[in-house]
């Protein structure tokens, strides 16, 4: 600061006037409260210390994977993770209990829609290394059986019709699905000339619901007319047919037997639902759920004594999984003669998932036949029919959804 001169001296009486000082925009009591506020604030090096760290911390949150399926590792016995899934509230719940299977529940409006709810897959789970089935696979049929596989590789596209949430099913009408199955069939066939296609539409016959209904079933049933549509639609272009059900707190027998005159038509065949087939306290889109050796062997029965009866070619039946928790005693499942058993790989993921999938739940427990369903919108990338076809086991059937 400039020394001042002293007051009446010579170089005071001779200095300029000064300048009118600048206002204190605060005072010098509160200016002193300032600095002592100030005087609590870490020094230099430590701020800097800190605002590195916060940068870092920051970098990592942004940089976290943004909702992809993750790889989770199962351990033997451990609580399978369970994807959220978004259930509508229906509006035509049935009013009393039902004893058998019902297909008037869920209602179709003018526009198409269908009072159902949003059906998401779990994501697909990592599985651990289970035990290698050593079991006799029947893979050669007599060829004037009728029998659909080997000879022929099924290609289906899965869905509830009228609501694309669930399915390609739901995207477009009949005729303009059959189109583009057709398409997509044709690639598969370019891929491997040595195996023709045979298509098909998976249509879900039940669908699981987050609230009871009156029955406590947590399920509602297709309209019949719905299936009776679909039937007579795949009956007049010479396609195959089949009914997805996902069961509830329903038995598999009370399912099935609700599906036979369905069933009867030599070109409609089953597909069974174990992610939602709920026990007591479970509920669907809070827990994954299971069927066991003893649902699938009755089922694998049932289907073959009726085709037997009937005189019908044997019947294909699917059994969708993603987790080893979703069939229990899987070990003990053997091939029935006259019928032909699938397992199909479920679940959505980048392809790399899907293999190691894949491998756990197929390649490493062989029964029968395999499968494997891909997600047009959440399989990304999308796996060609080459990649497909590249897996060990070669898939007998694959579904797109």
């Amino acid at each position: 600061m400039t020394e001042r001169p002293k007051p009446f001296s010579s170089d005071w009486l001779t200095a300029p006037p000064r300048g009118p000082e600048p206002k204190r925009r605060l005072n010098k009591r509160a200016s002193e409260r300032l600095v002592s506020v100030l005087s609590w604030l870490p020094g230099e090096r430590v701020l800097s210390i800190l605002v590195v760290g916060f940068l870092i911390l920051c970098s990592f949150w942004f940089a976290r994977p943004a909702g992809e399926a993750q790889s989770v590792q199962l351990l033997p016995g451990a609580e399978t993770p369970v994807a959220d899934l978004a259930f509508s509230n229906p509006s035509t719940a049935q009013e009393e209990a039902a004893p058998t299977m019902s297909t008037d529940a869920l209602e179709v409006t003018e526009g198409g829609d269908v009072e159902a709810p949003v059906s998401t897959e779990a994501v697909v789970v990592e599985a651990t290394e289970g035990p290698k089935l050593s079991l006799n696979l029947p893979r050669e049929q007599q060829a004037n059986d009728g029998s659909l596989l080997p000879n022929y590789r099924l290609l289906l596209f899965y869905g509830f019709p009228g609501n694309s949430d669930m399915g390609i099913l739901g995207e477009y009408d009949e005729a303009r699905l059959l189109e583009l199955l057709r398409e997509q069939a044709a690639a598969y066939e370019a891929a491997d000339p040595s195996r023709p296609v045979k298509i098909a539409f998976e249509v879900i016959a039940s669908v699981a619901q987050a609230d009871p209904q009156a029955d406590g079933s947590y399920l509602l049933d297709t309209p019949s007319a719905l299936l009776n549509e679909y039937t007579a639609f795949a009956g007049e272009n010479g396609i195959l047919l089949f009914f997805d059900v996902q069961i509830g707190r329903r038995t598999v027998q009370t399912e099935v037997e609700g599906l036979r005159p369905w069933l009867e038509k030599p070109f409609v065949h089953l597909a069974l639902d174990p992610e939602f087939s709920m026990r007591e306290g479970q509920i669907p889109g809070q827990h994954i759920g299971q069927v066991d050796v003893t649902d699938v062997t009755w089922t694998q029965q049932y289907l073959a004594d009726m085709a037997a009866q009937l005189g019908l070619p044997p019947k294909v039946l699917i059994v969708h999984q993603f987790s080893h928790s979703m069939i229990e005693n899987k070990d003990q499942i053997e091939p029935v003669a006259g019928v032909q058993l699938v397992i199909d790989m479920d679940g959505h993921g980048s392809p790399d998932l899907k293999r190691g999938t894949y491998n756990a739940v197929i390649t490493q427990e062989p029964i029968e036949y395999n499968g494997i369903k891909l997600f047009y919108g959440q399989d990304k990338p999308l796996m060609t029919p080459e990649e497909v076809l590249d897996l060990s086991p070669v898939p007998d059937l694959v579904i797109y959804q």
